[in-house]
């Protein structure tokens, strides 16, 4: 299914834009595919967000076993690299999200990602990577559900948004992860779409029935109508980065054409080295 455009954004229901974004979440946190059958995904959505579990885990197996690391002051201010075909994306990994860098640095520096792919693609939303199952995985072969094996917990800050360029940790969802831990190793990079000030202000109405007192800064705001964003994910997933270089990647990758799954039709291979 598509993220929702600047035409959808006069939805005459703000239902309807719940229940886009219900889908469009499913798509990170559980690696369903289908989503690009719009009427069909929109039809299913409330019924699978509420009751579909996350594919077993021994469907699909984990061949990195690794411990989760411990905390290190020598990670303070670390940027890594990550390259692709078109490019280089510089990211600034969040001293205030301790766990969730220092797992992404200790990951980075075993070359855990090197040779992985960004095997979900949605125009408008996010890439999303990190399956230790997407090496060498053959066309088709569904993706989305390996890992390291391991959780990292939650480190959700208001100040860190979805805005574009966010490098923010997949999860499972709620009813099978209500702590909203993270995934030891997958991950998404936010491309997003410019919002109008109705539009924040409906996401900030759906974030507040969850997080009551919710609102966004005036910074966060501005961001938003600028350059753009998912805020639909805000307070939900964990944002532990964001690309201060680069941000031009995500479109060139986002602009390829994907196979039914939103995996890219050529892959899209990722390295990522530590750089300070």
């Amino acid at each position: 299914m598509q993220a929702p455009s600047q035409k959808k954004a006069k939805f005459t229901s703000f239902r309807l834009i719940c229940a886009t974004i219900g889908c469009l979440v499913l798509a990170i946190c559980m690696g369903v595919s289908g989503c690009k059958d719009k009427k069909a995904a929109s039809a299913a959505t409330e019924q699978v967000v509420a009751v579909a579990p996350t594919p077993a885990p021994a469907a699909v197996p984990e061949p990195v076993k690794l411990a989760p690391p411990q905390p290190s002051s020598e990670a303070k201010n670390a940027h890594v690299k990550i390259s692709t075909r078109f490019g280089d994306m510089i990211v600034k990994l969040y001293d205030d999200t301790p766990g969730h860098r220092d797992n992404f640095l200790m990951l980075t520096e075993k070359e855990f990602y090197n040779g992985l792919l960004f095997h979900r693609c949605i125009k408008g939303f996010m890439v999303q990577g990190g399956d230790p199952d997407s090496k060498g995985a053959a066309p088709g072969q569904n993706l989305g559900v390996g890992g390291p094996g391991y959780t990292i917990p939650a480190e959700i800050n208001a100040t860190r948004f979805h805005k574009k360029g966010a490098l923010a940790a997949a999860r499972q969802g709620d009813q099978v992860n209500p702590s909203k831990a993270s995934s030891g190793s997958q991950f998404y990079i936010v491309q997003g779409q410019v919002l109008n000030d109705m539009q924040l202000s409906q996401y900030q109405s759906y974030i507040g029935q969850k997080r009551p007192g919710f609102a966004f800064t005036e910074d966060q705001k501005a961001v938003y109508k600028s350059i753009g964003g998912t805020p639909m994910l805000d307070m939900d997933y964990t944002v532990f980065g964001e690309v201060i270089e680069g941000l031009n990647i995500i479109d060139s990758i986002n602009a390829q054409p994907t196979a039914y799954g939103d995996r890219p039709l050529k892959d899209v291979i990722m390295n990522i080295q530590r750089i300070k």
